[in-house]
């Protein structure tokens, strides 16, 4: 009933060599978490019982079309009539033939619509994770705000008893340890609103999250993208036509009519005289109030629709890469580039800082500017490496290399 479709051993090979050389698997932690998701999420449950439905459907397109009538007559007059008799249609117009090749293509498209709901769950799943990774990294550095300007509160006042500083100062001081402490607050509940998008997609935040690999991700140049063709929204958009052209194939065999075939054998019995009765008979039907030309006109719009809608597809698709691929390397050589930098020393500043404002060296407001800005640098970098790997993912997804980052290459995801 299914087929294989078989491809050269030179395309087998590239496929390979691309797949190996596209980039490191996850850390077993993350690919294990991301199967629980999949496990749990009831969008990849509904797609996987779309794909049973249409198996059992396709096993039942594979029986015959008709089915074998039996007839039993008798009659009591002057004469006696005991018959039997057996009909069946003949499926001469591939009406069989024609189901199967619909219900083949409806298997493969929901097959296709079952890997793309574990690529987008995956998706989702991924990035919600990096985004409360790097948001717990937010909540901690902003733990670290709090505690250095409650130590500057603490130090100003300290320096006011002495007559170091002025009022206005010391002032300046408390207000810059109740607005990191309203900040504080504000991280805080991003960081809750990312855990609850986590768990909203089927995570078990009961046991801690999977740390973030401190290497940046692979560049661009070492993941070869799949041929437009072999990504799942295009397999599923191929799989969708061929399905409606081979509905227009079902509507145009409907149309023609199959012959009954009939045997009749019995006894009539009139007076004395009994007699033996075999008959056959063939019975055709005439097409004439409804000749099924509107189900083959609706058929061929279906398979119109169908046909646009995988050129839709097909042109989604490389827009999407092609956005996904420059956003990911615009963000990943920004990352790249701010860790080399001194910005991204963020504890050695502030203590430097402190040391000149003890000294008197710069002002107070000069040094509530100076570690403002370079605690929202040091907040802008956490982010700034979120994005990376939220673009990351968003990059392996356009690519169609997701769910082969997560199980391995050729891996047969069937439930």
């Amino acid at each position: 009933m299914f087929s294989l479709r078989t491809a050269p051993w030179g395309a087998v090979c590239v496929l390979l060599v691309a797949s190996a050389s596209a980039s490191t698997p996850p850390p077993p932690a993350l690919q294990a978490a991301v199967r629980e998701w999949w496990a749990r999420s009831p969008q990849v449950e509904a797609a996987s019982a779309a794909l049973r439905a249409a198996q059992a459907r396709a096993t039942a397109a594979a029986q015959p079309v008709y089915n074998p009538t039996l007839q039993l007559e008798g009659e009591n007059a002057d004469v006696d009539r005991r018959t039997a008799g057996v009909s069946l249609a003949l499926d001469l117009s591939g009406k069989r033939r024609a189901r199967m090749s619909e219900s083949d293509a409806d298997v493969r498209a929901k097959a296709a619509a079952y890997a793309l709901q574990r690529r987008d769950v995956a998706a989702d799943g991924l990035k919600a994770w990096a985004g409360a990774n790097f948001a717990r990294e937010q909540s901690e550095l902003g733990r670290r705000r709090v505690a250095v300007m409650a130590r500057f509160d603490t130090l100003a006042a300290d320096r006011l008893r002495v007559g170091d500083i002025s009022t206005s100062e010391r002032d300046l001081a408390a207000l810059a340890l109740g607005e990191a402490q309203i900040q504080q607050a504000s991280l805080a509940q991003q960081e809750a609103t990312s855990l609850a998008a986590l768990e909203g997609l089927g995570a078990n935040l009961s046991q801690p999250l999977p740390a973030l690999p401190r290497d940046l991700p692979p560049g661009t140049d070492d993941l070869a993208p799949m041929a437009v063709a072999d990504r799942p929204e295009l397999v599923q958009a191929q799989a969708e036509q061929d399905r409606a052209e081979a509905g227009v194939v079902v509507a145009q065999r409907a149309r023609r009519p199959d012959p009954t075939l009939s045997f009749t054998g019995g006894q009539v019995r009139s007076g004395p005289r009994n007699d033996r009765v075999t008959g056959i008979s063939v019975s055709m039907p005439l097409p004439i109030r409804d000749t099924g030309r509107a189900g083959v006109v609706a058929a061929q719009a279906d398979a119109d629709v169908a046909f646009a809608t995988r050129r839709a597809a097909s042109l989604r698709s490389e827009a999407s890469l092609k956005q996904a691929q420059a956003t990911y390397a615009a963000l990943r050589a920004a990352t790249a580039s701010f860790r080399q930098s001194r910005a991204s020393a963020f504890d050695e500043r502030a203590h430097t800082l402190e040391k000149l404002w003890q000294a008197g060296e710069i002002g107070t407001s000069d040094y509530l500017v100076q570690l403002k800005q370079s605690l929202d640098t040091a907040l802008a970098a956490v982010a700034l490496e979120s994005q990376t790997w939220q673009a990351w993912f968003d990059y392996l997804a356009a690519a169609g290399r997701l769910t082969e980052w997560i199980d391995g290459p050729a891996k047969d995801v069937s439930p």
